[in-house]
């Protein structure tokens, strides 16, 4: 079994050597982590797992919406911002009721917005390497120093 602390150090070291997009990404797919894990534990009547997984989810998903930076493109941000607080209720309310249907829409949503992530660093490294970065080819969103995530 791995050293917990070695598992940390790692972590931390990541975290501070990412850079914002990647960090945002961090953030989506911990969303996703504990939203899959609520959702199995739901499944597999392990209330308490399913009250982790969705109690770890919220937060991540607050930190989404709270790092949305208008000034780039006011509409998309408001958009993102609207989805976001989307899944946020759906995971609240999903979870209080144990519809695990409602939370696979939740966990669709975060699969798709990770490949979306994805696409726009990737397109941002291959512009980044062309010279051909513009203020409005940056992203809506900003990663700031991340909370702790346990799990």
């Amino acid at each position: 079994m791995a050293d917990p602390n070695t598992a940390i150090a790692y972590l931390q070291t990541k975290v501070m050597s990412a850079s914002p997009e990647e960090l945002r990404l961090m953030l989506i797919e911990g969303a996703l982590k504990f939203a899959i894990q609520g959702r199995d534990g739901i499944v597999n009547e392990d209330y308490e797992q399913s009250y982790l997984g969705f109690s770890q989810c919220r937060p991540i998903l607050l930190e989404l919406i709270n790092t949305i930076r208008p000034e780039h493109d006011p509409e998309l941000a408001h958009r993102v911002r609207s989805l976001y607080t989307f899944m946020f209720s759906e995971i609240a309310q999903a979870g209080h009721e144990r519809d695990v249907e409602r939370i696979d829409k939740v966990v669709g949503l975060l699969e798709y917005e990770r490949e979306t992530w994805v696409m726009l660093m990737e397109k941002l490294v291959s512009e980044r390497a062309a010279g051909r970065t513009s203020p409005s080819a940056a992203p809506v969103a900003e990663a700031r120093e991340p909370f702790s995530i346990q799990g």
